[in-house]
């Protein structure tokens, strides 16, 4: 089993839901996030900010500028990973920074609570 964490713009939520539906993909957990990348960063405003210019340091703000987001996370069997990754990818991808991340991690176990069940049988 696998636990796919995705993070995307909160407008593709209702197009990426549909489409791991259509997937087969029913199973999942959407959260509120905020969050920003590491890329495309404007130094003009950072050099001024150094320089002490208030309206640099204001454009910043204190701690720099979190994006809100959505944030998935799908537990699948092994052989479903590479399908809930490329849905995801294809539903999220415009080319433009912002269009999210998605990662994928080992998960040890799965117990289904109504029924004790483990493993692969608990998330099918």
């Amino acid at each position: 089993m696998k636990e796919v964490i995705a993070v995307i713009r909160m407008n593709m939520m209702n197009k990426t839901k549909k489409a791991l539906q259509d997937a087969g993909v029913v199973a999942f957990f959407a959260h509120e996030a905020f969050g920003r990348g590491k890329g495309l960063v404007d130094v003009k405003p950072l050099e001024g900010a150094r320089k002490g210019i208030e309206e640099a340091v204001a454009v910043l703000g204190e701690k720099g500028k979190l994006y809100p987001k959505r944030m998935l996370t799908v537990v699948v069997t092994d052989d479903l990973v590479p399908e809930v990754v490329k849905v995801i990818t294809d539903t999220n991808k415009t080319g433009q920074p912002g269009d999210g991340k998605i990662f994928v991690l080992p998960m040890i176990d799965a117990v289904r609570v109504r029924t004790g069940e483990k493993g692969a049988k608990s998330i099918e």
